[in-house]
């Protein structure tokens, strides 16, 4: 694996400022509306994560606090509990993920007890179950998937047996169920699906898995209502899409598929929290492609002016609880573009004050409750 096709990662998250916290289940708890609304930008140059509140206005980014990580620990990926209580930065170089706190009046984080904990080799994505229950993180070094049991309370990681996956697993995401985990394979051009035993958290592989898709893999997101799952292929430059069977987990590819992005190279794809439109980062070309989605049959539309303009090699997408504001990571320009959605057509229009700076090489944003 090199380098370069590292840097492709992003870890993708979109949750909801009400009640579709928690990728759009609405049996779970709202983030509370009293508290600021929060996004963790985790650069890996500079070995940082940044904390911002958003304004909800604006949308601006305000900063709250950065944390810098040791010397050789590259922080990848992150992840926040859907009720905003916890967020989890996963460590490339040190193959650890650390888990912090947030103080929910402020956005800030302090480390959980018994911080970091020890994953697998070269982990790159990570996710916590729409119930707050389990941690999940891919490893491309050992081409499989720690699990965790999340302690109530204190936050604290307690391993668990994980899965392999197909070679080199990078992008992943839980149904918004918490019944099926969905993990994008980098090498192998294909997604392997598990079933979660939802009191164990225990993986075992759904039927006929893995599902091919295009060529390397590597974002994945699914819809608020668990029916459709998408991935981004960067090298076919294509958008693989799938409807899921919510009793089995199993995919089945959508016959209107794939769907191009008009860019080069998508990355990083998120989904708005109405179902609605689906976004993906085209890094080769530095813009965002812009779909409407089908409800009833999941096929993918580009909307008039897509692809917006991003920065340069934009990354990682997420979208604000209420589904008004995207923000993007630009690995090239160091910086995270913000954008204002409109709720009739899923057009984008930059922010004032956008781009907004921080570290250097940003890889990844998340908001509580997704992936």
């Amino acid at each position: 694996m090199s380098t370069k096709r590292l840097s492709w990662l992003a870890v993708l998250i979109v949750t909801g400022w009400t009640a579709c916290s928690g990728d759009g289940d609405s049996n779970q708890p709202a983030v509370s509306t009293a508290a600021p609304v929060v996004a963790y930008v985790a650069s890996q140059g500079s070995r940082e994560v940044m904390a911002f509140t958003v304004d909800p206005g604006s949308g601006s980014l305000v900063p709250v606090q950065t944390v810098t990580f040791p010397s050789g620990t590259i922080p990848v990926g992150v992840a926040v509990s859907a009720d905003a209580t916890f967020v989890y930065v996963v460590n490339q170089g040190a193959d650890t993920v650390t888990g912090y706190k947030i103080t929910q009046s402020t956005g800030a984080i302090a480390e959980v007890p018994n911080s970091p904990f020890q994953v697998g080799t070269n982990p790159v994505g990570v996710t916590v179950t729409p119930n707050r229950a389990f941690l999940y993180v891919t490893n491309q070094g050992s081409n499989d998937v720690s699990a965790f049991k999340i302690q109530p309370g204190t936050g604290t990681l307690t391993p668990l047996a994980g899965a392999l996956a197909g070679t080199s697993p990078a992008g992943i995401a839980v149904s918004p169920n918490s019944s099926f985990l969905y993990v994008v394979n980098q090498g192998s051009n294909n997604v392997s699906a598990f079933l979660i035993d939802q009191t164990t958290g225990a993986l075992s592989s759904v039927s006929t898995s893995p599902f091919a898709v295009g060529t390397t893999p590597v974002g994945v997101a699914i819809s608020p209502t668990g029916s459709f799952l998408y991935v981004t292929n960067q090298a076919s430059n294509l958008v693989s899409g799938f409807s899921i069977d919510q009793t089995t987990g199993k995919l089945t590819p959508l016959s209107s598929g794939p769907f191009g992005t008009g860019g080069f190279s998508p990355s990083g794809t998120v989904m708005a929290p109405s179902g609605a439109f689906l976004y993906a980062a085209n890094q080769a070309t530095n813009n965002i492609a812009a779909f409407s989605v089908n409800g009833t049959t999941g096929a993918l539309t580009l909307i008039g002016g897509s692809p917006f303009p991003a920065g340069t090699t934009p990354t990682a997408l997420t979208i604000t609880p209420n589904g008004g504001f995207l923000y993007v990571t630009n690995q090239g320009s160091n910086d995270v573009f913000g954008y204002s959605i409109s709720g009739t057509t899923g057009a984008l229009t930059r922010l004032n004050g956008s781009p907004f700076p921080v570290g250097v090489t940003p890889r990844a944003i998340a908001t509580p409750g997704r992936p």
